[in-house]
């Protein structure tokens, strides 16, 4: 089960006027679960996201951002979003595009518009066929039962190894305006920034320009879903978008006002929410995870030593027995790759526990207290490099025998 995160209610998941989201059990793995999804969108609405720099990017990856780039070129607007689950439609080759293609102009046509106004996804196991047939024959139940309030299905469609769903909302007033957001994201493992291997949509009811909704979108994933590891591996399909419908009365033209400075702090805090759920929910995760890297020269190299210490297995595996086998971490800190670090200056504390003074460890330092903070469920290393004023901020999870079990069995 996932780390203190409970299962979202769906009643508290709220609507968001100007996208449908509709559903179908395709049996693309196996049967009798929720696989295929589709949101349709608003007239009015603007779409933007940012995807894995995997340079084995899979092909709804490849059409999507085709797609996007269209119609930020002044083609005609995406009308709908498609994802599937069960199946990566990654390392497929140009048969893999041509069935990517294939499941946006069958949706396309349900939805009587163009092949092009459709953004596909795909998440599951990676050098296996699509199997087109099956997707694009769920479709039509998918279109018929499109609604404002699926949310909570929407988000069990996209599971892979989830052991649940993942969703958030909330309301807030910008100016005046009442502005509603929902979203929903998926990942357990296989996660690593650039981004990881997940899925991330985020709806919300304010009309925001395409050049603004760009920016946004960076700035919400470099500040939650690219600050997230969960074994160092950068998946093939990651993907997360943002769509601002328009249905709502805000209206937001540019980045330089107070307005879209209240909804960058509400988009990039339910974000943060969102991908903080998938490492709570990592692999066989028995323990959530923060790791602050303070008073550095810069942010590049707080979040270079915070991904060392979270992506060491000596490390992760060291949380997972509750062993206070502390000075891991400092080397972890030490391989990092930031050549001038003067590790004579620096100090690393676990949650209140002073652990390390000036780079050797704390005189005051007892191993009972170390002990007592690896216990718990959510744990905090601090680590301050007396360098600057930058800071990184990274969440990661243990290293546990159920995740060796989970990978092993994932084709099965």
């Amino acid at each position: 089960m996932a780390v203190n995160s409970p299962l979202p209610v769906a009643e508290d998941l709220k609507p968001v006027h100007g996208i449908e989201i509709g559903f179908a059990e395709a049996g693309i793995k196996k049967p009798d679960r929720k696989d295929v999804l589709v949101m349709k969108l608003a007239p009015t609405a603007t779409v933007s996201g940012v995807f894995t720099k995997n340079r084995f990017c899979a092909a709804p990856v490849q059409v999507s951002k085709a797609n996007l780039a269209a119609a930020a070129a002044g083609g005609e607007k995406i009308v709908a979003l498609l994802v599937n689950t069960g199946n990566a439609n990654a390392g497929t080759g140009e048969a893999g595009l041509a069935n990517a293609q294939a499941t946006c102009a069958a949706l396309a046509k349900l939805l009587d518009c163009h092949p092009q106004q459709v953004l596909p996804f795909s998440t599951g196991v990676i050098l296996e066929p699509l199997p087109v047939q099956k997707v694009v024959a769920g479709l039509p139940d998918a279109v018929a039962n499109l609604q404002l309030d699926n949310w909570y299905n929407a988000a069990e469609a996209i599971m892979t190894t989830d052991t649940q769903p993942k969703a958030a909302s909330r309301t807030v007033t910008i100016g005046g305006h009442t502005v509603t957001m929902t979203g929903i994201s998926k990942g357990a493992g296989m996660i690593k920034p650039n981004m990881a291997t997940m899925l991330g949509y985020l709806a919300f009811d304010a009309k925001v320009a395409q050049p603004v909704l760009d920016q946004l979108v960076r700035h919400a994933a470099d500040h939650s879903f690219n600050c997230i590891t969960i074994d160092g591996d950068t998946s093939t399909n990651d993907s997360f978008m943002l769509i601002a419908t328009g249905a709502g009365s805000l209206v937001i033209d540019s980045a330089d006002t107070a307005e879209y400075e209240a909804l960058k702090e509400a988009v990039t805090d339910i974000s943060r929410n969102l991908a903080q759920q998938i490492i709570r929910d990592g692999e066989g995760a028995t323990k959530f995870i923060t790791i602050t890297v303070e008073e550095g020269s810069n942010v590049e190299e707080c979040r270079k030593i915070a991904y060392s210490i979270a992506h060491s297995p000596l490390v992760k595996t060291a949380f997972f027995a509750s062993d206070p086998n502390l000075g891991r971490i400092l080397a972890a800190i030490g391989y990092a790759g930031v050549d001038d670090l003067d590790v004579t200056k620096l100090d690393m504390y676990l949650d209140d526990v002073w652990v390390a003074k000036n780079g050797g460890r704390n005189p005051d330092y007892q191993e009972a207290d170390g002990q007592r903070v690896m216990k718990q469920s959510e744990i905090t290393v601090r680590v301050k490099l007396a360098r600057g004023d930058a800071t990184a901020t990274v969440w990661t999870c243990d290293l546990s025998h159920d995740y060796v079990t989970i990978n092993a069995d994932y084709r099965s």
